[in-house]
């Protein structure tokens, strides 16, 4: 299988922005909701702290699991996106997980939860 440390499951091509979170389900639920989105998936809390930035990003967004151990990861990530110059936003759930809100809540509450917390500069990704 190789190397898992720094990398991430590639879900979407990326372009000057990126959300990255823990688990494929969280971040294949991302997708359905926000199909714009540019999503990889770390594959556990310890991987997203140390997944490796590609070049020419500008916008990162954490998706972060409601558990200590995904918030310290967000931290590390974010701290590092940011002495790179790359600007960073943390993406919150409402359950346990994206995943846990798109099962319970469906598509379109997940979607207008995430509309929240996007920057203004990418909303324009968000399904009219």
């Amino acid at each position: 299988m190789g190397h898992l440390l720094g990398n991430a499951v590639r879900l979407t091509p990326h372009d000057d922005i990126l959300v990255v979170g823990e688990g494929i389900e969280t971040m294949l639920s991302l997708s359905e909701a926000i199909p714009g989105l540019p999503v990889w998936a770390a594959l556990s809390s310890g991987h997203l702290g140390a997944v490796l930035l590609p070049e020419g990003l500008k916008r990162l967004y954490v998706a972060i699991d409601r558990d200590p151990a995904g918030q310290r990861a967000a931290e590390k990530l974010s701290a590092r996106a940011s002495e790179v110059g790359v600007r960073v936003r943390v993406l919150e759930p409402r359950l346990g997980d994206f995943n846990d809100d798109l099962r319970a809540n469906g598509k379109d509450a997940l979607r207008q939860h995430l509309a929240g917390q996007i920057g203004p500069e990418d909303r324009y990704r968000l399904p009219s």
